[in-house]
């Protein structure tokens, strides 16, 4: 924890599971760094799937296309993963909308086509509408 957090960047709240691993010690220290500890809920294994999911994608989605070259590097490419995550990508749980309810732009034209911007490196990609010259 202190090398995934050095200096004062600890986050301000951390989610762990009621596993045995997480003793009062673990707590402790976590409260120490200025950090308040949350369990998850008593006997609600769904609360882990979650946190799961979110992990596994950015691992489908991101790390198994990229060769991470250090920290720093994983860091900036987590950081715009998490930007095109949320302001990007389409999630049918949010009826096909991104988490930062982005606005339905209508076709400006019949002659209007359909431009490919490029994110996460070229990864992937957002699409909107071009009006034709």
């Amino acid at each position: 924890m202190r090398e995934a957090f050095p200096y004062d960047t600890a986050p301000r709240y951390l989610i762990f599971d009621r596993d045995s691993i997480f003793s009062a010690a673990v707590v402790e220290f976590i409260k120490a760094m200025g950090t308040k500890p949350v369990r998850t809920s008593f006997r609600s294994p769904w609360q882990n799937g979650t946190a799961k999911r979110r992990i596994g994608n950015c691992r489908r989605e991101l790390l198994e296309h990229v060769v991470v070259l250090g920290e720093r590097h994983l860091v900036r490419l987590a950081r715009i993963y998490i930007s095109y995550y949320h302001e990007d990508r389409c999630h049918l749980g949010l009826s096909k909308d991104t988490p930062n309810a982005r606005a339905i732009t209508p076709r400006p034209s019949p002659t209007a086509t359909v431009v490919a911007l490029p994110r996460v490196g070229g990864l992937h990609h957002r699409y909107e509408w071009h009006k034709a010259a």
